[in-house]
C-alpha cells in the first residue's frame, strides 16, 4: 500500500456537544508549532496522499433530531446519519477498489457505521476498537439518543439494529468474534450485558494495567484476525487520558498514556509489515473547541504516522 485516500466526515449529529464537526480540518492542519500537516507526516513515510475533502453533513439547526424516532426507541438525526454513512461507505469501498488505503477523519464515532460497511463489503474484516466507551448502546437502551454511542451495536445488528429498517447500518462481513474493544473504562449496564452475552472480546484499562499494552494489543490483533484476513482500526481519541488528549467530547479520566497509544499503533504497523492485514483506519471525536492549541488534533496526525510505520530508528 503506497497510496492513501483521506476522507473527512465532519459529523456532529451523533453527539450532544458541538465542535467535533471541525475535527477533520483540525487534524489536517496538524501541529501549530512545527507547521507539520497531517499529509506531510504521511508523505515523509513515502506514501502518496490524495485528499477527497469532506463528505457533506447537514447542520443540526436545519433538521429535526426526532424524525427517525418512535415510541419504542430513540436515535437522534437517524435519517441524516444514514445518508452520510451511506456516502462514506461508498467512498471507502471505492478507495479500496482503486487499491488505495482509506483513512477516515471524524467527526463523531457514528461515522464508523459507514467506515465498517465500506471496508467489509468484499471480505471478512477484524476490528480493533480503541475507545474508553463500548459504543454498544441501541435505540432501546441509549440514555441519550446519541448515535455516537451506538455504532458498534449498529454494525453488529444488536437489538433494534436487527430490524429491516437498519439494513443500511449492519456490516455483513463484521462478526462479533472478530471484534475487540481495547481500553474500556466507561460502560453502561446495558452495554455490559451485550458484551457478556456476545463473542466480542473486551479489554478494560485494568487489563492494560495488569498485563501491559504490548500483551493486550498483541492478543487482540491475533483474536480478531484468526478468522478474518483484514483489519480495520477505529480509534477514538478519548481512549487517551484527557491530560494527553483534552480536545474530545466525552473525556474519561484514567486513559492510556501518550507512549502507550503510540506503542499500540506501532504494534499494528509491525503486524502489517509481516503480513499485510491493515485495510482501513479511522480517527474520531477530535473537538477543537475543547482542545488546547490543537494538541489533540496534532497527536492524531502523529498516531496515524505510527500506524503506518513511523519509527524512532
Amino acid at each position: 500500500m503506497t497510496q492513501i485516500r483521506i476522507i473527512g466526515v465532519p459529523m456532529d449529529l451523533g453527539a450532544d456537544r458541538r465542535g467535533v464537526d471541525m475535527g477533520p480540518s483540525a487534524i489536517r492542519y496538524g501541529n501549530i508549532s512545527d507547521r507539520a500537516s497531517f499529509i506531510s507526516k504521511l508523505e515523509k513515510l513515502s506514501y502518496t496522499c490524495f485528499d477527497d475533502g469532506d463528505i457533506p453533513v447537514p447542520t443540526p439547526e436545519t433538521r429535526d433530531p426526532t424524525t427517525g424516532e418512535t415510541r419504542t426507541y430513540r436515535a437522534k438525526y437517524l435519517p441524516e446519519i444514514e445518508e452520510v454513512c451511506t456516502q462514506l461507505s461508498n467512498a471507502v469501498n471505492a478507495a479500496l477498489a482503486d487499491d488505495e488505503f482509506p483513512i477516515i477523519l471524524g467527526g463523531d464515532h457514528s461515522i464508523a457505521i459507514g467506515s465498517l460497511n465500506g471496508t467489509s463489503q468484499a471480505e471478512e474484516v477484524g476490528v480493533i476498537w480503541f475507545d474508553a466507551h463500548a459504543d454498544l448502546n441501541t435505540p432501546e437502551t441509549t440514555p441519550s439518543g446519541n448515535v455516537h454511542g451506538m455504532p458498534l451495536a449498529a454494525v453488529l445488528g444488536v437489538g433494534a439494529f436487527q430490524d429491516p429498517d437498519f439494513e443500511w447500518a449492519r456490516a455483513q462481513n463484521v462478526r462479533e468474534e472478530n471484534v475487540a474493544i481495547v481500553g474500556l473504562r466507561s460502560v453502561d449496564e446495558a452495554e455490559k450485558a451485550v458484551i457478556r452475552d456476545s463473542d466480542i472480546t473486551a479489554y478494560t484499562m485494568s487489563d492494560i494495567d495488569e498485563r501491559g499494552i504490548a500483551a493486550v494489543v498483541s492478543e487482540a490483533v491475533d483474536t480478531v484476525t484468526e478468522n478474518a484476513d483484514q483489519l480495520h482500526v477505529s480509534f477514538d481519541l478519548d481512549w487517551l487520558d484527557p491530560v494527553e488528549a483534552p480536545g474530545v467530547g466525552t473525556p474519561v479520566s484514567g486513559g492510556v498514556s501518550y507512549r502507550e497509544a503510540h506503542y499500540a499503533l506501532e504494534s499494528i504497523a509491525r503486524y502489517h509489515e509481516r503480513d499485510p492485514i491493515l485495510r482501513s483506519l479511522e480517527f474520531v471525536e477530535v473537538n477543537p473547541i475543547l482542545d488546547e492549541q490543537n494538541k489533540t488534533a496534532a497527536l492524531t496526525a502523529e498516531l496515524a504516522a505510527s500506524a503506518l510505520g513511523k519509527r524512532v530508528l
